[in-house]
């Protein structure tokens, strides 16, 4: 069976990385660390105690790099994920597999106005994946749905689940 061939073109629907929100818990500690560090050597008229906040800004300079260098892309027929820093890894999931969409808001999340977006998939490879930290994450996860639904219907798909 082959899929009618009068679908329009894909088009972008949202592009971007998760916020670097995620990281705040990180950063907190190591701006602690850091601080900790520099008043230890201070007290102590010891300056190679301050040399090791570099490991405290480095690793803080890391997850802020990783969180960076995730890019989402999500278009009328797919998402697109891509991460990495040295090594990259990219994967697919195309909409018309997709079973189910949730919003997660945590509470601190919720206070700077972001989301995760839990994604559920009939994939093989990809039965799960979280878009984290998105902005208006309600609105993108509802025109997700539109284009689930449109790609079912395109390709003729529906979705079963047995139960034993």
């Amino acid at each position: 069976m082959t899929a009618p061939q009068n679908l329009p073109p894909e088009s972008p629907v949202w592009s971007g990385s998760p916020s670097q929100w995620l990281n705040f818990s990180t950063f907190i500690a190591c701006g602690v660390s850091i601080a900790a560090l520099v008043a230890g050597a201070a007290l102590w008229s010891q300056p190679l105690i301050a040399a090791f906040a570099l490991i405290p800004a480095a690793y803080a300079f890391w997850k802020w790099l990783t969180v960076k260098c995730i890019r989402i892309d999500i278009t009328t027929e797919r998402i697109s994920t891509r991460t990495g820093v040295f090594t990259r890894a990219r994967w697919d999931m195309e909409l018309y597999r997709v079973k189910d969409t949730t919003l997660h808001e945590p509470f601190l999340l919720r206070l700077v106005k972001l989301a995760n977006i839990s994604i559920e998939s009939s994939d093989k490879t990809t039965q799960q994946m979280v878009l984290p930290g998105i902005r208006d994450a309600e609105s993108l996860r509802q025109k997700l749905r539109a284009n689930i639904e449109r790609m079912r219907t395109a390709k003729r798909v529906r979705e079963l689940d047995f139960e034993a």
